[in-house]
């Protein structure tokens, strides 16, 4: 289940998964994905070792940009990976 987290002014939708057990810890996987004249631009890290197993789209410029977005955000991504997403009254 991925659950949403936040949109920025170019339009990439960020989301997030829940909680996955890996080994003896859990990991959290973050999808950027922006709308595009012919599809979507697309790209897809695994916390907590920022390990990009997807990018499509993307200049690098953009992907490290998301990179301090993530190092600032990974301990809200994994408390609300923890509790389902964002429950926003």
């Amino acid at each position: 289940m991925m659950y949403p987290y936040m949109t920025l002014a170019d339009e990439t939708e960020i989301v997030h998964s829940q909680l996955i057990a890996d080994g003896d810890r859990q990991k959290v996987i973050v999808h950027f994905e922006r709308p595009t004249e012919h599809g979507f631009d697309s790209a897809r890290c695994e916390l907590p070792d920022y390990r990009w197993t997807q990018i499509e789209g993307y200049s690098e410029s953009e992907i490290a940009l998301f990179e301090q977005l993530l190092h600032s955000n990974a301990h809200l991504l994994f408390r609300y990976a923890q509790n389902g997403g964002i429950h926003i009254a």
